[in-house]
């Protein structure tokens, strides 16, 4: 008989998880696996909730294995390690982001691109190593395998830091891959979300000239006042969009509704790079012949490997960016979650596990 949520294994936990595609978080008891001997446990303080965790809720993509605790943009501080953990001690400051296992071998765990990996594991909803499934950080307590761990620099705010494992590293790996990241560059960002504002942030550090290209004028200011781009084109005007053709180096796309690539293809100069980092749940309609006429390419990008991710946490800090949050009580998840799914924040809702999520 398999055992339970609950004794699976020995280390008792407690988080907030759906049990149906109505994606209704609800209080739940569960457990996670001992400490390892390259394991790292840590105290969760913050989860940032990811437009992810909404697809993966409810069922939208067809792969949840309910229940299901979401949540991986998880920060924290180490509570005990394994006797072979080199990276980390106990008290430091940590996170785990999208992944918590890969197969190691492989030709892209090698490079350093376990995101890549046709065995990485999910940080939640997935088969971890041992057949049981891996829970999110929606919960109270984390374990990790050590390589999977990524160490947050102490100038840098948890709360603030948590987004960025996976909005963070989700925009700036594609700049970086693709070459998006030299000054004077110009970089359109498509849409001003979770991932959005964070791409407008590295960009401007990189030194580029930003354009955020969005259907809503009403974050014009924003984008301009607060997050420091140069411009903002409006995708449903006509001539705002013909006035601005072939003159971007690079668009990075983090729209995850369904929406026409043609008129973006044709604000990227010849050899520009379009790049998805979003996912729409339908497929877009590919236009070829843009693409011919000027070598233009499409290419999509997802996360990074923890090299990188590392990298990009460590950069953030140095320039001091950090995501615009929205901090919350575990008790308004639900509610945080309909507002996500009306854009309906600025940028990302963080929970505050450590100080909100109780079991009475």
């Amino acid at each position: 008989m398999a055992k339970s949520h609950e004794t699976e294994h020995p280390v008792k936990a407690f988080g907030l998880a759906a049990t149906d595609s109505s994606g209704h978080l609800s209080p739940f008891k569960f457990s996670r696996r001992a400490t390892g001997d390259d394991d790292v446990q840590f105290k969760v303080l913050y989860c940032g909730i990811c437009h992810t965790d909404l697809h993966y809720l409810k069922n939208e993509w067809g792969v949840t294995q309910y229940p299901i605790v979401p949540g991986h943009e998880i920060v924290g501080v180490v509570t005990e390690v394994g006797k072979k953990v080199e990276k980390v001690k106990v008290g430091d400051r940590v996170g785990v982001g999208c992944m918590v296992g890969s197969c190691r071998s492989c030709e892209s765990c090698q490079e350093d691109l376990e995101n890549y990996c046709p065995k990485i594991i999910p940080t939640y909803a997935a088969p971890y190593h041992d057949g049981t499934i891996t829970y999110g950080g929606y919960s109270d307590i984390m374990v990790a395998d050590e390589h999977f761990i990524v160490r947050i620099p102490d100038n840098m705010p948890l709360d603030a830091a948590a987004p960025l494992l996976c909005a963070g590293i989700t925009t700036y790996s594609p700049m970086r891959y693709f070459g998006l990241d030299k000054p004077g560059m110009h970089i359109g960002v498509v849409g001003l979300g979770g991932l959005g504002h964070v791409a407008v942030k590295f960009a401007k550090a990189f030194g580029c000239k930003v354009t955020v290209i969005s259907t809503s004028l009403s974050k014009k200011d924003e984008a301009l006042s607060h997050l420091g781009a140069d411009s903002f084109l409006i995708s449903k005007d006509a001539d705002e969009m013909q006035g601005a053709v072939g003159t971007m180096d690079g668009i990075i796309d983090t729209v995850s509704a369904h929406h026409a690539l043609m008129p973006l293809i044709g604000l990227l100069k010849a050899h520009g790079k379009l790049i998805m980092v979003g996912a729409p749940d339908k497929p877009l309609e590919l236009p070829v012949f843009p693409l011919l006429a000027g070598r233009k390419m499409i290419s999509g990008s997802g996360i990074g490997g923890m090299k990188e991710t590392q990298e990009m946490i460590d950069y953030a800090a140095k320039h001091n960016i950090k995501a615009d949050i929205e901090l919350i009580s575990a008790d308004y998840v639900n509610t945080a979650l309909e507002r996500l799914t009306k854009a309906d924040v600025k940028y990302r809702f963080v929970i505050d596990v450590a100080n909100t999520l109780t079991q009475s």
